[in-house]
């Protein structure tokens, strides 16, 4: 018989005697088509000829009653995982896990994004702040009298006995003291504000317009119009009137208009000596201001800077709020960000 679909090997072993015989069962695999093998090669059904399952054929047993057969109870409450009710501080074997799980009980779905100036916070401006400020204190150290800022009452009579304390003479502000910098107070940033101020709306309301497209551009959020609370006869502005915008970043979002501003705005402004010495409310909060030609820095509008009326682009001015306690904590905090400061630096 003869074979086409046989190989080399196999023609050298058929020619050769020997006791093994092939059968045609064995054969039958390399037979010519003309043959016809007793196997076929090929599923005579196609896959798509499968019964499609209905809802109607499945049964759907009520969970009551599954539950009613059960013969063993599920846990309880009391056997499952439940994360510590409070922050003992990080040195404590018990910690709560991330508020990005969900067994945490501040569970916040995120983080979505991680901004690169709130990563390096994280690994490296909150440890250098913590070493810098390090003050030994030998065992044993008297603590420094705290400062009387409140005066107390007169003892002519009873009354004044459980009254509390009052406030200091004139119109001095009671500013928070500054506490010793540790693990659970380091200075962080807690919020950006953005405003634009613009008295030209008064005459032509396209300066809101302008403003608005800006700043919503360069913040990624939708700004809020202000309204003048007090009358400049200067400037033809009547109280009530619309002539700014304003808005708030706050968590991720301020992270990273802040990081744009240091590492992509500040270092275009020509002969830029930095932020002033003197700025700051005394209670941790720093400001500074950007004139309508240094706007054109921000990435997204300098992208487009030929689609904004050249004469309506407004300056703004940039509030920081920390959680610093005082200005020279903010200012350490901003210098390790890497915003510089100049001239006197006022505590």
């Amino acid at each position: 018989m003869a074979l086409r679909g046989v190989p080399r090997s196999a023609h050298q072993l058929l020619k050769q005697q020997s006791a093994w015989k092939p059968s045609v069962a064995s054969l039958s695999r390399c037979a010519s088509t003309e043959a016809g093998p007793a196997v076929p090669d090929v599923e005579t059904e196609s896959g798509l000829m499968t019964p499609v399952v209905e809802r109607k054929g499945i049964s759907i047993m009520d969970p009551r009653k599954r539950a009613s057969r059960r013969e063993h109870e599920l846990p309880h409450s009391r056997y499952r995982y439940h994360p510590p009710k409070y922050d003992r501080g990080p040195l404590h074997p018990i910690q709560p896990p991330p508020s990005s799980d969900p067994v945490a009980r501040n569970f916040t779905p995120g983080p979505f994004n991680l901004p690169r100036l709130k990563q390096t916070y994280h690994s490296t401006i909150a440890s250098d702040i913590l070493t810098l400020t390090y003050q030994h204190k030998p065992p044993g150290t008297p603590e420094k009298p705290e400062r009387i800022r409140f005066r107390t009452w007169g003892d002519e009579t009873p009354y004044m006995e459980n009254r509390p304390k009052r406030g200091p003479r004139g119109a001095e502000v009671l500013l928070p003291l500054e506490p010793d910098l540790n693990y659970h107070n380091i200075p962080a940033l807690k919020a950006v504000h953005v405003a634009m101020y613009m008295p030209q709306a008064k005459k032509n309301p396209d300066h809101i317009t302008v403003a608005k497209t800006i700043m919503q551009t360069i913040s990624g959020v939708r700004p809020t119009v202000t309204h003048t609370r007090q009358s400049v006869a200067q400037w033809s502005v009547v109280k009530g009137d619309r002539t700014g915008v304003k808005v708030t970043m706050q968590g991720n979002q301020a992270y990273e208009f802040l990081d744009k501003v240091i590492h992509l705005v500040f270092p275009k402004i020509k002969e830029w000596k930095g932020v002033k010495g003197t700025t700051g409310d005394g209670a941790g909060n720093l400001a500074f201001g950007l004139e309508p030609q240094e706007m054109m820095h921000f990435p997204e509008v300098e992208a487009n800077y030929s689609s904004y009326p050249q004469k309506m682009i407004p300056g703004c001015r940039i509030f920081v709020e920390t959680t610093a306690k005082s200005d020279r904590h903010a200012r350490l905090l901003f210098g390790a960000m890497g915003i510089p400061f100049y001239g006197k630096l006022v505590d």
